[in-house]
């Protein structure tokens, strides 16, 4: 029976990806290579909407369809490399003429597990932005992307021996780790989208202390923030980071005591009685962060100024 349109498909073991794409069944039950131009199933009600329960990792050319990752559109346009994580919802409209070729990286989590990939994977924002582009790459890099995918797929062709998985965990390491120098650089040339993203924050933060949210719900959030930016937490770090060096949790820190500081030196509010207008539940937590940035406590700032 088909699924509903609005009820994603959950795949959960690469097996029953490679049977719902209509490809040979897998050389290995926790990894797979998929050669894009041998699916045959982009119009199966089934898969426009789906979760994947594990890491895809894609170089596609000739795709002319929209996809969904999570709640936004994913960009194509130029880009040739996406990047999917666990759990995420896909969605895809590809058009009756469109002709997908490249290749798809599949890696069950289980895979890595007991390796420290398992956790540095985590790391790598590119794998569950909700708003994203497609990684561009120059000419040059795709050659050096493909050469390690093709490496790739050698040793997941070749007989299983003990070394196998060692072997291919290094090679999706050193993959992962260009895609991360590469998309660094697309923060950096993307730098005018990313500056009027970094005063839209201020702005954001600027009002959000201007008005009663603070005492409504309190400090702001990471969450609250990427959410009102319309990004995931990982993509708004990542590109913070790129800009300024800091994360956005640093950028909220440093607005909160610029606020402190302005109502330290304007006000005859208490240290406490500004504790609770920034939105803390405890004076001591406001001065533990007031000191730990400006190396004096609230009250030691309020004395020297005056």
């Amino acid at each position: 029976m088909k699924k509903e349109d609005h009820i994603p498909y959950n795949i959960t073991s690469i097996s029953e990806l490679h049977q719902l794409l209509r490809i040979p069944k897998p050389d290995h039950p926790l990894v797979s290579f998929v050669n894009l131009k041998d699916i045959s199933c982009h119009f199966d009600n089934n898969l426009k909407s789906v979760i994947y329960n594990f890491y895809t990792i894609s170089i596609k050319r000739g795709f002319k369809g929209k996809m969904r990752y999570g709640q936004n559109y994913y960009d194509f346009d130029e880009g040739v490399m996406t990047f999917m994580g666990p759990g995420q919802i896909i969605s895809t409209e590809v058009p009756m003429d469109s002709s997908v070729y490249g290749s798809m990286l599949v890696i069950h989590p289980d895979f890595i597990q007991n390796y420290a990939l398992a956790k540095k994977i985590k790391e790598y924002g590119y794998f569950s932005y909700a708003v994203n582009e497609a990684l561009h790459l120059s000419e040059k890099e795709e050659t050096m992307i493909t050469g390690i995918m093709q490496n790739i797929e050698q040793e997941y062709l070749s007989s299983i021996d003990a070394f196998s998985q060692d072997v291919m965990i290094s090679h999706i390491e050193l993959l992962l780790n260009y895609c991360n120098r590469f998309y660094n650089r697309q923060f950096i040339t993307r730098k005018n989208a990313n500056n009027t993203l970094l005063t839209k924050l201020e702005t954001l933060l600027s009002e959000y202390f201007e008005s009663d949210k603070v005492q409504q719900l309190g400090l702001p959030t990471v969450a609250y923030i990427s959410e009102q930016l319309n990004v995931t937490p990982n993509y708004l770090s990542d590109m913070l980071r790129s800009l300024t060096g800091q994360s956005t949790q640093h950028h909220i820190h440093n607005k909160i005591i610029e606020k402190a500081k302005e109502l330290l030196t304007t006000t005859t509010l208490s240290v406490s009685e500004t504790a609770y207008k920034l939105g803390f539940e405890y004076p001591q937590s406001f001065n533990k962060l007031f000191k730990s940035k400006t190396t004096v406590s609230p009250l030691e700032f309020r004395n020297s100024f005056n």
